[in-house]
């Protein structure tokens, strides 16, 4: 077992691998930022090292920084969280040459994932369900792509491959359109990414953004723990999930499950990850991998009884996967709703001191935050402040509750998006299920 854990990340993600470690007996160390000092898992973590400089290039970014804070405080290993390094292939590839355990995937596995035309590539021959496309980098051949344009049939869109969070892509709805969208998109991809590959896939009008989750040990054992919807977006930011996904049908669920599990195991993927999918007219269509936690993993706990967290610091410790599929057994129906310092209307970050602070409880009910009477939202990081997760045996039920704990939750001193969030649980047609990702910028106008 790990004996101590550095905690390479802020706000409610730290929080949770904190109290992970502590019920495995880890000693944690957390590592943060000047103007973090005050952060919840900061004061509660066995040790503290300041990283630098409140703007994360020079803090949670800043990677001789935490290999240096892992030195001096003996940890054995890193956690990178979600967001900041959790994907950065040269981060986890330094902290094992450094001789530190990074709490994830291998390098490699994480850069070939985070190329989206080798993560397609290597999906397609493990048997995971893929979106037609060109099936690798668009050329400058111009006669080759038009080709391609049409066997796949308008409309198109170009995607950076190292691109991702909505950016370096463009839908292409003529053939006329094409051999500009792919220039452009070529340019902006080499300006914000480094890398000018773009690739061609179909685009999909109407499609809901499903995943599932799994767990690996990089030693031959894998499981998937079901699928969640995340179609509730904003700009490609989820803003509310639910698991598991309403609606679809039992023999494609089980497909693309099966699939999933499978690719880990071809892959030697190891730890938590996430493979995301366009689902529409009952099929999938894989689009990427996320190689770490994600922000709405609560939800599958919630229905799995699993623990994502506890489960990466085994496998980083080295142990095989104590868990089989048939240990897995789905109970009920679970929501998160991400709750943002922002103005819920004009959606501009709204840092600032919380005056007044009263979470939701009751049955059925979580919530995953770092906030307290008298702390500080700083303006430099990403604006959730928490979620609020609801369980209930139907989907109903966990809506139902949803809705309560919303009402409960009282936030003074900052704005926050907790009205968005109201509004969105009574929405009737998302109470039905299935709304697509387009739903939620419609339904704002934007």
């Amino acid at each position: 077992m790990l004996k101590k854990v550095l905690i390479a990340n802020r706000g409610e993600i730290a929080l949770r691998i904190l109290r992970a470690c502590k019920e495995l007996g880890i000693k944690t160390v957390a590592a943060h930022s000047k103007t973090d000092v005050n952060l919840k898992h900061v004061l509660l973590a066995d040790e503290t090292v300041c990283i630098g400089p409140n703007p994360s290039s020079q803090s949670y970014l800043n990677v001789p920084a935490i290999i240096s804070a892992m030195e001096i405080t003996n940890a054995d290993a890193v956690h990178p969280g979600y967001g900041f390094l959790a994907e950065n292939a040269d981060f986890a590839e330094q902290v094992e040459k450094s001789g530190f355990i990074f709490i994830g995937p291998t390098a490699g596995v994480i850069r070939m994932m985070g190329d989206k035309v080798a993560a397609i590539d290597a999906m397609r021959k493990a048997g995971v369900p893929t979106v037609p496309g060109s099936n690798g980098p668009l050329t400058d051949d111009e006669d080759r792509s038009r080709a391609v344009g049409l066997e796949v049939g308008y409309p198109v869109i170009i995607k950076a491959a190292a691109g991702g969070g909505g950016r370096g892509m463009r839908v292409v709805r003529e053939e006329s359109e094409l051999l500009k969208a792919i220039q452009v998109t070529r340019s902006e991809a080499k300006s914000a990414f480094g890398d000018e590959t773009v690739y061609m896939e179909k685009f999909l009008e109407n499609p809901r953004h499903v995943e599932v989750q799994v767990l690996s040990d990089g030693q031959g054992n894998a499981i998937h723990l079901g699928d969640r919807d995340c179609s509730l977006q904003r700009r490609h930011q989820k803003v509310l999930e639910e698991a598991p996904a309403p609606g679809i049908p039992d023999d494609a669920r089980q497909q693309v499950l099966e699939a999933c599990v499978n690719a880990c195991v071809k892959i030697g993927y190891r730890g938590a990850g996430t493979f995301e999918f366009l689902y529409e007219n009952g099929q999938f269509f894989f689009i990427e991998m996320n190689t770490r936690v994600q922000v709405e993993h609560p939800v599958t706990e919630m229905i799995t009884g699993v623990d994502i967290v506890k489960q990466q610091l085994l496998i980083a410790s080295g142990e095989k996967l104590s868990l089989r599929q048939d240990d897995i057994i789905f109970r009920g129906h679970s929501f998160e709703c991400r709750i943002n310092a922002e103005d819920p209307v004009t959606f501009m970050p709204s840092p600032g001191k919380i005056t007044a602070y009263h979470p939701p409880g009751g049955n059925g009910v979580r919530v995953d935050s770092h906030i307290y009477a008298g702390y500080t939202v700083p303006p430099y990081y990403d604006s959730l402040v928490g979620k609020i997760i609801t369980y209930g045996q139907t989907r109903e039920a966990a809506l139902s509750r949803m809705a309560n704990a919303l009402d409960e939750l009282h936030i003074e001193g900052i704005k926050t998006n907790i009205p968005l969030q109201r509004d969105l649980v009574c929405d009737a047609n998302f109470r039905k299920g299935g709304v697509n990702i387009h739903y939620l910028e419609k339904k704002l106008n934007l």
